[in-house]
């Protein structure tokens, strides 16, 4: 079994044109961070979390996601193939 640790690794962008959804309902995104780490709620030892956010708008300006690593791998495969149809739309 490979055990996996923390890698403190983390990726920060801006995001644009783009919105979340959270708790108050529909807000602009302004930047993203993707970082593999202890999740605070998803039932695994680390998970790849992302964080949506817009800082101008406080705490309730986000949406996280914590995902396991294979649905992680899912996610980046269904994100290329609808970006490569997108990009020949």
């Amino acid at each position: 079994m490979i055990r996996t640790v923390c890698t403190y690794s983390t990726e920060k962008f801006d995001v644009t044109a783009s919105s979340g959804k959270g708790a108050q309902g529909w807000f602009p995104l302004r930047t993203a961070t993707v970082y593999y780490d202890h999740p605070v709620h998803a039932p695994e030892d680390h998970t790849v979390n992302i964080d949506f956010l817009n800082p101008d708008q406080g705490p309730g300006a986000r949406v996280a996601v914590e995902l396991s690593l294979d649905s992680a791998r899912a996610l980046l495969a269904a994100l290329q193939v609808t970006v490569e149809r997108a990009e020949h739309h």
